[in-house]
């Protein structure tokens, strides 16, 4: 076993390094990702336009794969955190709801609407002294 990990002690040491990365950025960024959604966003049986459709062509496709980047970062971070410190299924929660997916929005109110995510949830936007997200069950 000593072997071992003096032969991967620099992967180790790296995945770390990653983690506590990784668990610093969720915490900072997930009170602010939450607080960005609408109170009413998963109201409605469709999701209606955004103001990114409504944008020129080539900032469009820039901020989408920037915000597509930053859910697939948040989604792979909170499947470590499920093994590792921190806030697992709230960090996967906020990086599918970044994400551009087929059948996303269905997906969004399945998981927003179980009760410990949604819990956790609001409890961040009521930090922010924001109204409770208004679920519509799917």
């Amino acid at each position: 076993m000593l072997a071992w990990l003096s032969e991967h002690q620099v992967l180790l040491t790296w995945l770390s390094i990653v983690s506590f990365i990784t668990f610093i950025g969720s915490l900072l960024a997930l009170p602010w990702l939450v607080a960005m959604i609408p109170e009413d966003y998963f109201f409605y049986e469709s999701r209606e336009t955004t103001a990114l459709q409504q944008r020129h062509p080539v900032t469009r496709y820039l901020l989408l794969v920037g915000k597509n980047l930053l859910g697939l970062i948040l989604l792979c971070g909170g499947f470590l955190m499920l093994f590792i410190p921190g806030q697992g299924l709230l960090t996967m929660a906020v990086g599918l709801l970044l994400m551009d997916y087929p059948g996303k929005y269905a997906l969004e109110k399945r998981i927003v609407s179980t009760p410990s995510i949604l819990k956790g949830l609001n409890w961040l936007r009521a930090k922010r002294h924001l109204p409770a997200l208004k679920v519509d069950k799917p």
